[in-house]
Protein backbone atom coordinates (compact mmCIF):
# COMPACT_ATOMS: atom_id res chain seq x y z
CA UNK A 1 0.00 0.00 0.00
CA UNK A 2 0.88 3.45 -0.80
CA UNK A 3 1.82 6.13 1.92
CA UNK A 4 -1.24 8.17 2.95
CA UNK A 5 -1.89 11.27 0.76
CA UNK A 6 -1.60 14.16 3.25
CA UNK A 7 -3.95 17.09 3.66
CA UNK A 8 -1.91 19.59 2.20
CA UNK A 9 -1.08 17.06 -0.74
CA UNK A 10 -3.95 15.12 -1.84
CA UNK A 11 -2.21 13.91 -5.16
CA UNK A 12 -0.84 10.02 -4.13
CA UNK A 13 2.62 9.29 -4.45
CA UNK A 14 3.39 6.75 -7.50
CA UNK A 15 2.59 3.66 -7.75
CA UNK A 16 -0.60 3.93 -5.39
CA UNK A 17 -4.04 2.29 -6.39
CA UNK A 18 -5.58 5.81 -6.62
CA UNK A 19 -5.17 8.21 -9.63
CA UNK A 20 -2.25 10.32 -9.97
CA UNK A 21 -4.21 13.40 -10.66
CA UNK A 22 -7.18 14.18 -9.27
CA UNK A 23 -9.82 15.83 -12.01
CA UNK A 24 -12.99 16.95 -11.73
CA UNK A 25 -16.36 16.74 -14.36
CA UNK A 26 -17.90 20.05 -15.11
CA UNK A 27 -20.47 21.22 -13.38
CA UNK A 28 -21.96 23.35 -10.33
CA UNK A 29 -18.80 23.52 -7.37
CA UNK A 30 -21.53 24.42 -4.51
CA UNK A 31 -21.40 21.07 -2.36
CA UNK A 32 -23.80 19.32 -1.46
CA UNK A 33 -25.86 20.88 1.15
CA UNK A 34 -26.02 19.24 4.73
CA UNK A 35 -29.35 17.03 3.91
CA UNK A 36 -27.79 13.52 4.62
CA UNK A 37 -26.40 13.71 7.89
CA UNK A 38 -23.47 11.68 9.88
CA UNK A 39 -25.34 8.40 11.24
CA UNK A 40 -28.47 9.49 10.42
CA UNK A 41 -30.47 6.33 10.11
CA UNK A 42 -29.22 3.03 8.40
CA UNK A 43 -29.93 3.47 5.12
CA UNK A 44 -27.19 3.92 2.34
CA UNK A 45 -23.82 3.44 2.40
CA UNK A 46 -21.01 5.89 3.79
CA UNK A 47 -19.44 7.41 1.24
CA UNK A 48 -15.67 7.01 2.19
CA UNK A 49 -16.23 3.04 2.47
CA UNK A 50 -18.52 3.41 -0.80
CA UNK A 51 -14.78 4.38 -2.55
CA UNK A 52 -12.94 2.04 -0.35
CA UNK A 53 -15.35 -0.68 -1.78
CA UNK A 54 -14.18 0.15 -5.41
CA UNK A 55 -10.81 -0.14 -4.87
CA UNK A 56 -9.57 3.09 -5.30
CA UNK A 57 -8.08 3.50 -1.87
CA UNK A 58 -8.55 3.23 2.06
CA UNK A 59 -11.38 4.46 4.33
CA UNK A 60 -8.83 7.32 5.88
CA UNK A 61 -7.42 7.99 2.14
CA UNK A 62 -11.10 8.62 1.13
CA UNK A 63 -11.93 11.17 4.01
CA UNK A 64 -8.96 13.49 2.54
CA UNK A 65 -10.44 13.32 -1.21
CA UNK A 66 -13.63 13.86 -0.03
CA UNK A 67 -12.66 16.90 2.09
CA UNK A 68 -10.45 18.12 -0.54
CA UNK A 69 -13.34 18.40 -3.16
CA UNK A 70 -12.65 15.82 -5.32
CA UNK A 71 -15.52 13.32 -4.97
CA UNK A 72 -19.13 13.72 -6.50
CA UNK A 73 -22.53 12.31 -5.96
CA UNK A 74 -25.38 13.01 -8.46
CA UNK A 75 -23.15 15.55 -10.04
CA UNK A 76 -22.55 17.54 -7.26
CA UNK A 77 -19.08 17.50 -4.97
CA UNK A 78 -19.28 16.52 -1.55
CA UNK A 79 -17.32 17.32 1.17
CA UNK A 80 -18.84 15.70 4.34
CA UNK A 81 -17.21 13.11 5.75
CA UNK A 82 -19.83 10.31 6.72
CA UNK A 83 -22.38 11.35 4.05
CA UNK A 84 -23.80 8.24 3.23
CA UNK A 85 -24.84 7.41 -0.47
CA UNK A 86 -28.20 5.96 -1.20
CA UNK A 87 -29.25 3.33 -4.11
CA UNK A 88 -29.35 5.33 -7.48
CA UNK A 89 -26.47 7.84 -6.70
CA UNK A 90 -24.30 8.08 -8.87
CA UNK A 91 -20.69 8.32 -7.21
CA UNK A 92 -17.88 10.47 -9.15
CA UNK A 93 -14.08 9.84 -8.48
CA UNK A 94 -11.38 11.16 -10.79
CA UNK A 95 -14.50 12.35 -12.94
CA UNK A 96 -15.39 8.57 -13.79
CA UNK A 97 -17.87 6.44 -12.22
CA UNK A 98 -17.48 3.61 -9.61
CA UNK A 99 -19.36 1.42 -8.42
CA UNK A 100 -18.25 -0.59 -4.82
CA UNK A 101 -16.32 -4.22 -5.42
CA UNK A 102 -17.60 -7.40 -3.79
CA UNK A 103 -14.43 -8.16 -1.64
CA UNK A 104 -12.23 -10.99 -2.99
CA UNK A 105 -9.20 -12.74 -1.57
CA UNK A 106 -6.80 -15.48 -3.38
CA UNK A 107 -3.74 -17.19 -2.22
CA UNK A 108 -0.74 -17.74 -4.59
CA UNK A 109 1.99 -20.20 -4.53
CA UNK A 110 4.49 -18.05 -6.43
CA UNK A 111 7.16 -19.76 -7.89
CA UNK A 112 10.59 -18.81 -8.08
CA UNK A 113 11.77 -15.77 -10.84
CA UNK A 114 8.34 -13.81 -10.50
CA UNK A 115 8.54 -10.19 -8.73
CA UNK A 116 5.22 -7.65 -7.95
CA UNK A 117 6.29 -5.43 -10.65
CA UNK A 118 3.53 -3.37 -12.32
CA UNK A 119 5.14 -2.44 -15.29
CA UNK A 120 3.44 -3.64 -18.55
CA UNK A 121 7.31 -4.42 -19.70
CA UNK A 122 7.80 -7.02 -16.59
CA UNK A 123 4.23 -8.14 -16.93
CA UNK A 124 4.64 -11.95 -17.95
CA UNK A 125 7.33 -12.06 -14.65
CA UNK A 126 4.90 -10.49 -12.39
CA UNK A 127 3.17 -12.68 -10.06
CA UNK A 128 0.34 -10.09 -10.90
CA UNK A 129 0.35 -12.22 -14.47
CA UNK A 130 -0.63 -15.41 -12.64
CA UNK A 131 -3.62 -13.85 -10.85
CA UNK A 132 -5.43 -12.03 -14.15
CA UNK A 133 -7.40 -14.10 -14.54
CA UNK A 134 -8.11 -15.04 -10.96
CA UNK A 135 -10.97 -12.03 -10.43
CA UNK A 136 -12.85 -9.02 -12.71
CA UNK A 137 -11.28 -6.78 -10.37
CA UNK A 138 -7.60 -5.40 -9.68
CA UNK A 139 -6.28 -7.25 -7.26
CA UNK A 140 -2.98 -6.25 -4.86
CA UNK A 141 -0.14 -8.57 -3.07
CA UNK A 142 -0.12 -8.55 0.49
CA UNK A 143 2.96 -7.42 1.62
CA UNK A 144 6.19 -8.17 -0.60
CA UNK A 145 7.80 -11.19 -1.30
CA UNK A 146 11.57 -10.77 -3.28
CA UNK A 147 11.62 -12.89 -7.04
CA UNK A 148 13.87 -15.69 -5.64
CA UNK A 149 12.00 -16.92 -2.89
CA UNK A 150 8.89 -18.85 -3.13
CA UNK A 151 5.24 -19.85 -1.67
CA UNK A 152 2.31 -18.30 -0.12
CA UNK A 153 1.52 -14.68 -1.16
CA UNK A 154 -2.12 -13.25 -0.41
CA UNK A 155 -3.69 -11.00 -2.61
CA UNK A 156 -7.17 -8.96 -2.85
CA UNK A 157 -8.79 -5.90 -3.62
CA UNK A 158 -9.78 -5.09 -0.15
CA UNK A 159 -7.36 -1.93 0.91
CA UNK A 160 -8.41 -2.13 4.44
CA UNK A 161 -6.78 -5.85 4.69
CA UNK A 162 -4.11 -5.11 2.99
CA UNK A 163 -3.14 -1.98 5.20
CA UNK A 164 -3.89 -4.57 8.00
CA UNK A 165 -1.88 -6.67 7.36
CA UNK A 166 1.34 -4.57 6.49
CA UNK A 167 0.87 -1.11 8.42
CA UNK A 168 -1.09 -2.35 11.41
CA UNK A 169 2.30 -3.94 13.11
CA UNK A 170 -0.13 -7.17 13.32
CA UNK A 171 2.24 -9.87 14.01
CA UNK A 172 1.41 -13.00 11.35
CA UNK A 173 2.63 -16.31 12.17
CA UNK A 174 4.66 -17.76 9.19
CA UNK A 175 6.61 -20.76 8.29
CA UNK A 176 9.73 -20.59 6.17
CA UNK A 177 11.55 -23.25 4.40
CA UNK A 178 15.14 -21.53 4.29
CA UNK A 179 18.04 -23.44 2.00
CA UNK A 180 21.69 -21.93 3.29
CA UNK A 181 24.63 -21.33 1.48
CA UNK A 182 26.54 -23.58 4.49
CA UNK A 183 25.77 -26.02 7.29
CA UNK A 184 23.97 -24.18 10.05
CA UNK A 185 26.34 -25.04 13.08
CA UNK A 186 24.49 -25.99 16.14
CA UNK A 187 26.56 -22.72 17.95
CA UNK A 188 24.25 -20.79 15.78
CA UNK A 189 21.02 -22.50 15.94
CA UNK A 190 20.63 -22.31 19.67
CA UNK A 191 21.94 -18.43 19.23
CA UNK A 192 18.70 -18.46 17.00
CA UNK A 193 16.55 -19.81 19.50
CA UNK A 194 17.42 -17.67 22.28
CA UNK A 195 17.13 -14.52 19.87
CA UNK A 196 19.68 -12.41 17.58
CA UNK A 197 19.88 -8.82 17.67
CA UNK A 198 18.99 -7.29 13.88
CA UNK A 199 19.49 -3.57 13.83
CA UNK A 200 19.38 -3.04 17.98
CA UNK A 201 16.67 -5.44 18.06
CA UNK A 202 15.99 -8.81 19.25
CA UNK A 203 14.38 -11.61 16.79
CA UNK A 204 12.62 -13.74 18.63
CA UNK A 205 11.23 -17.21 16.80
CA UNK A 206 8.52 -19.67 17.68
CA UNK A 207 10.23 -22.30 16.76
CA UNK A 208 13.42 -23.22 14.01
CA UNK A 209 14.49 -27.20 13.19
CA UNK A 210 16.57 -28.90 10.92
CA UNK A 211 14.68 -30.76 7.90
CA UNK A 212 14.41 -34.11 8.96
CA UNK A 213 16.41 -36.21 6.66
CA UNK A 214 18.28 -33.16 4.70
CA UNK A 215 21.58 -31.33 4.81
CA UNK A 216 22.35 -28.85 7.60
CA UNK A 217 21.75 -25.99 5.51
CA UNK A 218 17.70 -26.94 5.26
CA UNK A 219 15.82 -24.99 8.06
CA UNK A 220 12.62 -25.10 9.07
CA UNK A 221 11.63 -21.39 11.05
CA UNK A 222 8.45 -20.38 12.54
CA UNK A 223 8.22 -16.58 13.88
CA UNK A 224 5.75 -13.30 14.44
CA UNK A 225 8.22 -11.29 13.53
CA UNK A 226 6.45 -8.36 11.03
CA UNK A 227 9.67 -7.20 10.08
CA UNK A 228 10.59 -6.82 6.27
CA UNK A 229 13.19 -9.39 4.51
CA UNK A 230 13.85 -10.22 8.98
CA UNK A 231 14.92 -14.12 7.86
CA UNK A 232 17.53 -13.22 5.15
CA UNK A 233 18.83 -10.54 7.79
CA UNK A 234 18.95 -12.75 10.64
CA UNK A 235 21.19 -15.16 9.03
CA UNK A 236 23.22 -12.71 7.45
CA UNK A 237 23.86 -11.35 10.93
CA UNK A 238 25.13 -15.13 11.75
CA UNK A 239 27.21 -15.12 8.94
CA UNK A 240 24.77 -17.15 6.09
CA UNK A 241 23.41 -16.31 2.96
CA UNK A 242 20.27 -17.36 2.15
CA UNK A 243 20.26 -19.13 -1.11
CA UNK A 244 16.53 -20.64 -1.52
CA UNK A 245 13.54 -19.40 1.11
CA UNK A 246 10.04 -20.78 0.49
CA UNK A 247 7.28 -19.80 2.93
CA UNK A 248 4.78 -22.61 3.76
CA UNK A 249 2.10 -21.40 6.04
CA UNK A 250 0.97 -17.72 6.09
CA UNK A 251 -1.48 -16.70 9.26
CA UNK A 252 -2.60 -20.70 9.21
CA UNK A 253 -3.03 -21.29 5.22
CA UNK A 254 -0.87 -23.78 3.84
CA UNK A 255 0.21 -25.23 0.51
CA UNK A 256 -1.95 -28.31 0.82
CA UNK A 257 -2.84 -29.16 -2.34
CA UNK A 258 -2.21 -25.40 -4.09
CA UNK A 259 0.78 -26.62 -6.98
CA UNK A 260 3.55 -24.02 -7.57
CA UNK A 261 2.31 -21.26 -9.58
CA UNK A 262 -1.52 -21.60 -9.05
CA UNK A 263 -4.35 -19.84 -7.13
CA UNK A 264 -7.01 -20.81 -5.21
CA UNK A 265 -10.24 -18.42 -3.58
CA UNK A 266 -9.98 -18.31 0.07
CA UNK A 267 -12.73 -20.10 2.10
CA UNK A 268 -15.29 -17.90 3.77
CA UNK A 269 -14.05 -19.50 6.92
CA UNK A 270 -10.77 -18.73 6.09
CA UNK A 271 -12.06 -14.70 5.28
CA UNK A 272 -13.33 -14.61 8.82
CA UNK A 273 -10.32 -15.76 10.78
CA UNK A 274 -7.75 -14.09 8.85
CA UNK A 275 -10.55 -10.68 8.85
CA UNK A 276 -10.69 -11.47 13.33
CA UNK A 277 -7.02 -11.75 13.47
CA UNK A 278 -6.01 -9.39 16.29
CA UNK A 279 -2.16 -10.38 17.17
CA UNK A 280 -0.44 -7.14 18.15
CA UNK A 281 2.24 -7.85 20.95
CA UNK A 282 5.41 -6.56 21.28
CA UNK A 283 7.36 -6.20 17.86
CA UNK A 284 10.28 -8.21 17.09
Amino acid sequence: MAKSPSRKNVSPKAGSATPHRVSQPKGPKKPVPSTNPIGGGDSGIRLNKYIANAGICTRREADIYIEAGAVWVNNKPVTQLGYKVQPGDEVKFDGKIITPEKKEYYLLNKPKGFDLSTKAENFEKSALSLMASASKYRLFPVGGMHRSYTGLLLFTNDHDFIKKYTDSGLLVRKIFQVTLDKNLLYEDFVKIQEGVFVDQKKVLVDEISYIENAPKNQIGLELRSNRQNIVTRLFRELGYEVKALDRVSYAGLTKKDLPRGRWRPLTKQEIINLVNLNNKKKKS
